[in-house]
């Protein structure tokens, strides 16, 4: 399936906005992106496998926290890096 990648980590994906990757979960969708895109994952995932504060994952226009999302291959899956500053 598909995935919006943000432009901050689009030097992972040769500067691609859409990326290719399969999982029947969220997690599991983030690890093949990573398979076929090294470090990409780490960017969105701390060490205790829990999205990064400033990251942002939508399925079907639904904000998802949980790595063990189920995804369907039909699903639109969005990552997005939120903005900070003043």
């Amino acid at each position: 399936m598909r995935v919006l990648i943000p432009s901050a980590l689009r030097s992972y994906t040769d500067h691609g906005m859409w990326a290719q990757a399969e999982g029947a979960t969220l997690d599991a969708l983030l690890k093949d992106l990573d398979r076929r895109h090294p470090g990409i994952r780490f960017r969105m995932v701390d060490e205790q496998d829990r999205l990064r504060p400033h990251m942002r994952v939508f399925v079907n226009g639904l904000a998802i926290k949980d790595l063990a999302h189920p995804i369907a291959p039909g699903d639109e899956v969005a990552v997005v890096q939120a903005l900070s500053g003043g």
